[in-house]
């Protein structure tokens, strides 16, 4: 696996690897919960491979032209390093609400295809070509769908992180509240 997505799946390991489906469940009101989290994830990562499988078939890459939308979007996340919260996810990757297990391994498994997929197209097309679209920051080589993925993967681990300290932090208070 590519080193930057070995950091992904490594980062998605050790966030969710003890929590229960009940943990993976619980989520304060309008949020999504980890299962959501991480069914988003694998959503991205399934919609990547199938985005690289059409350049295979096809033989070329498909990428288009960016406009000025596309131009500040790279720059911000892949130049910057900055995901912005608070965006509505594109429709084709809002999670449908599986259980929390059956996400982990989704994701896990669709990440491992994604990484494969990648580089057959870097071994394909080049690792600097802009293969192929991608739905907020417009064409992107292979190194760059790379980056957007490990630091679309780390800002949700973050929210992953927050929710499970938040859970820890109510059982706490459960517990001293019990004890009282």
């Amino acid at each position: 696996m590519h080193s930057s997505l070995q950091q992904a799946y490594d980062a998605i390991d050790a966030a969710t690897r003890e929590l229960s489906e009940e943990q993976m469940r619980r989520h304060p009101e309008g949020k999504w919960d980890v299962a959501a989290i991480l069914e988003h994830l694998s959503l991205t990562y399934t919609s990547t491979s199938r985005v690289m499988s059409k350049c295979l078939v096809a033989g070329k890459p498909l990428a288009t032209s960016a406009n000025f939308r596309n131009r500040i979007a790279r720059l911000l996340v892949v130049n910057l390093s900055y995901i912005p919260s608070g965006r509505k996810a594109p429709k084709q990757v809002v999670p449908s609400g599986i259980g929390g297990i059956e996400a982990r391994d989704a994701v896990k498994t669709n990440l491992k295809k994604m990484d494969e997929d990648l580089a057959a197209c870097e071994e394909r097309f080049g690792a600097q070509v802009k293969v192929a679209d991608h739905a907020i920051l417009g064409p992107i080589p292979i190194s760059e769908w790379r980056k957007f993925h490990l630091l679309h993967t780390m800002h949700h681990m973050k929210q992953v992180h927050a929710l499970v300290a938040a859970y820890h932090n109510g059982a706490r208070e459960s517990a001293v509240a019990g004890q009282v």
